[in-house]
């Protein structure tokens, strides 16, 4: 599918503000294989897409999962606005007719992470963190640095930064955010 006709489509779904987002993430995860030698086209893709489930009604979000046969865990269950990146992905496929596994395995991810990312998951995660219209968060100036001169410290903030705050707010954290912030840790000191 063309970018035009993506680009169309996803102004059909996301707010004006969800739409900016997304092709901020398209642009900086562009720049960022650029610079990591990763596939460019691909990262411009996953970037525009990575958020096109995001705008469903959470009350949606679960029951679209459950008929789609998507595997929900028990944070998903709680909180199905952790959902939108596997129903991204399954939209990605179904609705804009993108079969890569490489972009879908990045907005399936873009969310929690997982242990043993790909340098396309890393990029789109980062590039969804750190992007230009993104509000100001804790940190953000020096992890947007960092994400130009090391992907995987830029990485493992960011994961650090996001459970510190889900903590502070009570919030449930996703398993599979703190499987890859230990994995990330560990792999970190070696």
């Amino acid at each position: 599918m063309e970018r035009a006709v993506m680009i169309k489509k996803l102004k059909d779904k996301l707010t004006e503000k969800r739409f900016v987002h997304s092709v901020g993430v398209e642009y900086t995860a562009s720049c960022m294989a650029f610079l990591y030698g990763a596939d460019m086209k691909k990262a411009r893709i996953a970037g525009l897409l990575h958020d096109c489930a995001k705008c469903i009604p959470t009350e949606e979000k679960l029951t679209k999962a459950e008929k789609y046969g998507l595997p929900v865990n028990s944070s998903e269950r709680a909180n199905p606005d952790l959902l939108h990146g596997k129903l991204g992905a399954y939209y990605a496929r179904t609705k804009y007719g993108i079969n890569d596994k490489e972009i879908l395995d990045a907005i399936t991810y873009h969310t929690t992470g997982r242990p043993g990312m790909t340098l396309m998951d890393k990029i789109i995660y980062v590039a969804d963190y750190i992007e230009p219209n993104r509000k100001m968060l804790n940190e953000l100036p020096e992890i947007r640095k960092e994400a130009f001169q090391d992907i995987d410290k830029a990485l493992l903030h960011i994961l650090k930064n996001i459970l510190v705050y889900l903590e502070s707010q009570s919030c449930e954290i996703d398993e599979m955010t703190e499987k890859t912030y230990y994995y990330y840790c560990s792999n970190n000191k070696k």
